[in-house]
């Protein structure tokens, strides 16, 4: 796998509430409220988006949506309940090497009270259920921190 030389431009997006509601936040460009798959009764909102979010940017607000729903399905096949204040921080860059072009990402998932060994097992199961992390497996380099405190 490629390592990116130069950072050109990073997407932040940070996702808070329980998998049920994930709601990622980035930069201040992009507020989405996001529905659950199957669920007529939410609706997906674009509310105080300023223009032009980047590509990155909703690349890692979906990833992270998505992924959150994926943390609530690893830790209930591990009987393990999700803390309220769990969040996802997911940034993904774009950047170069050489002439060429690549992006990576860097997950920084917060479970506090969660035993750590618990909380990275989760999160790694989780990477395994996300659609979108099994999409980008071997082709990007990901970063995952795990913090419990």
């Amino acid at each position: 796998m490629t390592k990116i030389q130069t950072v050109l431009l990073t997407g932040k997006t940070y996702t808070t509430t329980s998998y049920r509601e994930g709601a990622p936040r980035g930069d201040e460009r992009i507020d989405i409220r996001l529905s659950t798959p199957g669920n007529a009764a939410n609706d997906i909102a674009f509310t105080a988006i300023q223009m032009h979010p980047t590509a990155e940017q909703l690349f890692a607000g979906a990833w992270s949506a998505c992924y959150t729903g994926a943390l609530g399905l690893a830790a209930m096949s591990k009987k393990v309940e999700l803390p309220p204040d769990l969040s996802v921080d997911v940034e993904v860059d774009l950047g170069k090497t050489r002439s060429e072009y690549f992006i990576q990402a860097r997950f920084n998932v917060r479970m506090p009270g969660v035993a750590q060994d618990l909380a990275e097992a989760i999160v790694h199961s989780a990477h395994q259920i996300c659609p979108y992390s099994k999409a980008v497996h071997g082709n990007i380099d990901i970063v995952v921190n795990v913090m419990t405190a």
